[in-house]
């Protein structure tokens, strides 16, 4: 009785002097501060570069608990490329024979590779190869850009979850 009574203290005087601290943020000791270069773009829609660099720009350094910083001064870097960007029509209405069938919602699918890179240990932190996020509208009422935000959007949450999964 008197040895765990001992054992207990002596926890309580290690955990009461401060030698453990806990914080938010990545996890990895010095990491605080986050660059997102332009992807690359391997699709024939142009604007996506801009349209993923500012999705990323804004969600997720606070994501990820980072600020942001120019590359040659950030902690971690992240890269990649947009490798598809597809308009498919997974729902539709067969119509009459030779007219065109009607269309009642469209996805949007967009595929990247990224990779998250601690700049001071030269090591890849977190590699997602290929990357598959979907958004979907509805052809009648929406247009393509509700679909691709939605795609955009569960983008940004696979490299969170990826890039915490590791961290």
């Amino acid at each position: 009785m008197r040895a765990a009574r001992r054992a207990l203290v002596l926890l309580a005087l290690v955990l009461g002097s401060g030698c453990y601290s806990f914080r938010a943020g990545t996890g990895l000791t010095g990491v605080e501060t986050i660059a997102i270069l332009p992807f690359d773009n391997r699709t024939t829609r142009l604007e996506l570069t801009q349209d993923v660099q500012d999705a990323l720009l804004r969600e997720l350094p606070s994501s990820l608990g980072l600020r942001l910083a120019g590359e040659d001064q950030a902690d971690v870097v992240v890269r990649g490329a947009i490798t598809t960007y597809d308009l498919v029509a997974p729902n539709y209405r067969a119509s009459a024979q030779g007219q065109a069938a009607e269309v009642l919602q469209r996805q949007v699918v967009l595929t990247v590779s990224v990779e998250i890179l601690n700049m001071r240990e030269r090591t890849v932190l977190w590699s997602g190869g290929s990357l598959r996020a979907q958004g979907e509208y509805l052809e009648a009422s929406e247009t393509e850009d509700v679909g691709k935000t939605e795609a955009l959007e569960a983008l940004l949450q696979q490299i969170v979850d990826g890039a915490q999964s590791n961290w």
